[in-house]
């Protein structure tokens, strides 16, 4: 469907500078955005290996565990279907620390990992547990201390300070992951005291 509605923009598009007389600016875009595109690319790709091998040091090192072990009680909290020392909860802490720095395509992989080892705590059923849930509530809602995807875009396209997101970014993650965490505690609530 999505396809058929870029297409569908695109041929709009198309037609419209073709109509006004401008089918040669539709050309010069075109090559622009792709070579713009292929530049956006190459930062992306160095500021993502960066950040993987920061992330691989801090495992490394420690410092993933010991942060895992600190966020515990509140992945216990949140997901209380879930064993303690199961492997899911430190998929999910990974998940939550990646997206936490801004992470987005590093939290990707742990946030698979996580799915797949709750569907076996859910006795591999075809509906979501409410702990799935949770979880996928929190990593859409994702608080970010650090969002280095948008500092990155905003410095590839001039902004005179890239960085300046940083706080209303904080805010508004910390509110969307608060009234997600809120939301999921009730509705699992909810589950728990009047059944699916």
């Amino acid at each position: 469907m999505l396809n058929k509605l870029w297409g569908l923009m695109i041929m709009a598009g198309i037609c419209v500078a073709a109509f006004n007389g401008r089918i040669g600016y539709v050309s010069a875009s075109v090559i622009d955005s792709a070579k713009e595109s292929v530049t956006l690319c190459i930062t992306m790709l160095g500021i993502m290996a960066m950040w993987t091998g920061i992330m691989n040091i801090a495992k490394k090192a420690g410092i993933m565990g010991a942060m895992t072990r600190m966020m515990m009680p509140v992945i216990s909290f949140l997901f209380p279907g879930i064993p303690k020392g199961h492997p899911a909860c430190e998929y999910i802490a990974a998940n939550i620390i990646s997206n936490m720095l801004g992470l987005s395509w590093a939290a990707t992989p742990s946030g698979l990992k996580a799915m797949e080892e709750m569907k076996k705590i859910n006795g591999k059923s075809r509906v979501a547990s409410t702990d799935m849930c949770t979880f996928l509530i929190i990593n859409i809602s994702s608080l970010q201390l650090i969002p280095v995807n948008i500092i990155a875009y905003r410095s590839q396209y001039g902004s005179a300070s890239p960085t300046d997101i940083i706080g209303m970014g904080l805010v508004a993650t910390t509110i969307s992951t608060l009234v997600g965490a809120a939301f999921s505690v009730i509705a699992a609530n909810y589950v728990k005291r009047h059944g699916g």
